[in-house]
This record gives C-alpha cells, structure tokens and sequence, in this order.
C-alpha cells in the first residue's frame, strides 16, 4: 500500500474519464453522481444498454436522463456498432456535436455484447464514413472465446487470457485500411497491447483502467470482486502498464471502465439468492477513480518500477485527461482539483430506489461494491 504522501496537495485541472458506464434507471441514479466525486468532470460513455444505443435519438434521450440526474458533468456519448448503424448515421452522429465515438463490441465477449460484432468487414462504409466525418472507434479489444479446432496441445483456443493478444492483429489491419481513422484500443491489459499501439501512427491511442493498473490473475482468480473483461493478466503486463501511464508520448491514457454490478450479481447469485451462474464482469471504481490511479502510480515509484522523475506534473494531467482531450478534440477544463493525502475511505454505493421504496433495502440485492472497498486511497477536493 503507498503511504499516500506523494501526491499531496497537487493541484490539477478537473480530470477525465474515457470510458465509463453509468447504466440506466435506478443504477444510473445511484452511480452518476460518484462521476464527480471521483474528480471527474468529463466523460466518454458507453452504449451497451438493453436494448444498445444505437440511433442518435437514444443517445441523446440516454444524455439527457444523465443530465437529470448530475448537470455539472460534460458527458461524451457513443453509438454501439451495429448492423442498424449506417454511413447516414455516421453523418447524423457527426452533426448533432454530441457524440463522439462508436464502440465495437465483439459478440459475447462482456456484459450486453450480444449484439456485437462477428465480422468487421460487414462495417467497412461504415469506418469510411467515420474516417470523412472524423468519428472515433472505441474497440473492445478482445476475440471471441473458441474451443480449440485442431491442435493437439489446444494453442489454437482463444480463451479470456489470450482474448486481447489474438485481436490485435484486427487493430493493425484496420489501422491499415482506415489509417485516418482515430481508433482507441480501449482498456489495454498486456505488455503486448502497449506495444501494438506504440507501434501505430498517431490516430490509434490506448485507455488503462485504474483497476488494471492494481491487478493480477492471481487477484481475480476466485475472486468475483475483481473480475472483469478483459481480465487482468501477468505481473510483467501490470508493469508494462504503469510503464506506459507515465511514459509521456500521449498513446495512453485514463478510461476507468468503472462497470457497476450489484453485489448478488457479481457472486453470481439468481434473484433468490440460491444456486450459482457467472459471476457479472465489471470492476465499480468510479467515486475514487482519479484516488486510485496516482495511488497506483505512488506504489510503482516505491518499488522502482516507475522513476519518480518520470512522474512530472505534464505527466500527471496529461494522462489524467490532457492526453485524451487532445485526441477526442475537447476544450480544457475551467474547474480544479486538489489531490487529498493521507487516505480517504472507499466506500461501496447502495442502489435505494430499486424496489421503489428506500426502507427494502436489502444488502446485496441493492449494493455496489467498490473496488478496494473499505480501503483507503487519496481523496479530491474540488477548487
């Protein structure tokens, strides 16, 4: 655990998130309003609702219910790749200023991804239109799990520890064919991962969660708490991450991919509480996002994996939103935050409003555990 201590009183603009799920109906109620408490004042949102996002209509009726609910919060909305979505709506996307990516799903990778995408060739005028209207792809950057086909030692499976590296050869091949198109690989988890986007141009970028940047097999192995998609991987990937936070090119940046669960559903509980299925994929870190994230960076320092001279304040707020607000083309904050040292307590979120009555609360039907819950990291201030 870091001492805290490193970061203490550092003023920096009003960070930025991008990549988070705010969900809807009393799960967007309770989860919103963490947005800023986290130090957050931007936001990219995902589209994999039920049903997905997929007309400019719904995501703007889907802007407007955040908005109710926290106005104070600039939120980037996004389209889900779609067979429904056409160049037209590319064009219609582009021209109502308010959203700003279309996020690839590969079918059955995560949570709601039912309807995601098979075959990218299916999207080609699709892409182009993105390309001419300037529109970014935001890639779920996984293959689809399969049994092994035909070797003998099983090499030939895709499972959810080889899921991102067996799909990035799809991110080369579409950076090749589409190579004015802005492509985010969204919540990178190998050293593999870094090293296909530093080898891109400049219109493909990568996002790190803050949880990823904490985690291991072995942390969500038996552990539903930590479990996500994509998982996190081996110790050298975890270096290989924190490397590229602080690394200064601008390629990566932070999108938390703070994915709410109730508490039954990540144990994998029915409705009745008996019985098991999977647990839900999804790690909650959005009240104490930015918290986490310098806390991470404090421990590589501590343990020289990161040099400490590396970690500049242009460092620190470049990944913390510079960097992604250059390339999703947004203006800069005029709000500020202090960085609060000494901890401050992580704390899960209960969902009151599901059963209509706020007295029916009833312990895991109606809590969001947080990630690191009951620990502390360092806290925000707004200025």
């Amino acid at each position: 655990m870091a001492k805290l201590e490193m970061f203490e009183g550092l003023e920096l603009p009003a960070a930025a998130d991008f990549h988070v799920h705010l969900r809807d109906g009393p799960m967007m109620q309770a989860v919103t309003p963490t947005v800023r408490r986290g130090g957050v004042d931007t936001v990219f949102v995902m589209p994999n609702l039920v049903p997905p996002i997929t007309t400019v209509e719904a995501a703007l009726a889907y802007k407007k219910r955040l908005q109710t609910v926290e106005p104070n919060v600039n939120y980037l909305m996004s389209l889900y790749l779609h067979p429904d979505i056409s160049p037209d709506t590319v064009r219609e996307a582009k021209s109502s200023g308010q959203i700003y990516g279309i996020k690839s799903y590969p079918a059955g990778v995560t949570t709601n991804s039912a309807s995601g995408v098979v075959d990218y060739e299916a999207f080609y005028d699709v892409f182009r239109a993105m390309e001419e209207c300037d529109l970014v792809l935001n890639l779920h950057g996984e293959a689809p799990p399969t049994p092994p086909t035909g070797e003998r030692d099983g090499s030939d499976a895709v499972t959810v520890l080889n899921a991102e590296e067996r799909f990035l050869p799809t991110l080369a091949d579409l950076h090749r064919r589409f190579p004015k198109l802005r492509i985010v690989l969204e919540h990178c988890t190998t050293a593999k991962a870094v090293e296909a986007v530093r080898r891109c141009g400049p219109n493909v970028v990568g996002t790190i969660t803050a949880h990823h940047l904490f985690l291991t097999v072995d942390d969500w192995a038996g552990d539903p708490i930590n479990f996500c998609k994509p998982v996190a991987k081996l110790p050298s990937d975890r270096v290989e991450l924190l490397r590229a936070v602080v690394d200064g090119s601008g390629k990566f940046f932070f999108g938390s991919d703070s994915a709410p669960h109730l508490l039954n559903a990540k144990m994998g509980l029915t409705d009745g509480g008996l019985g098991a299925g999977k647990c839900a994929a999804g790690v909650f870190t959005q009240p104490n996002a930015i918290g986490f994230v310098l806390e991470s960076i404090e421990q590589a320092v501590e343990v020289g994996i990161v040099e400490q001279n590396a970690v500049t304040n242009d460092v620190v707020t470049g990944v913390l939103g510079g960097y992604g607000r250059k390339f999703y083309k947004i203006g800069e904050p005029d709000k500020k935050i202090r960085i609060v040292g000494k901890g401050v307590e992580i704390k899960n979120v209960r969902v009151t409003n599901l059963h209509g009555n706020m007295e029916e609360a009833q312990g895991m039907a109606d809590t969001v555990v947080t990630f690191r819950s009951g620990k502390n990291t360092y806290g925000v201030e707004w200025l």
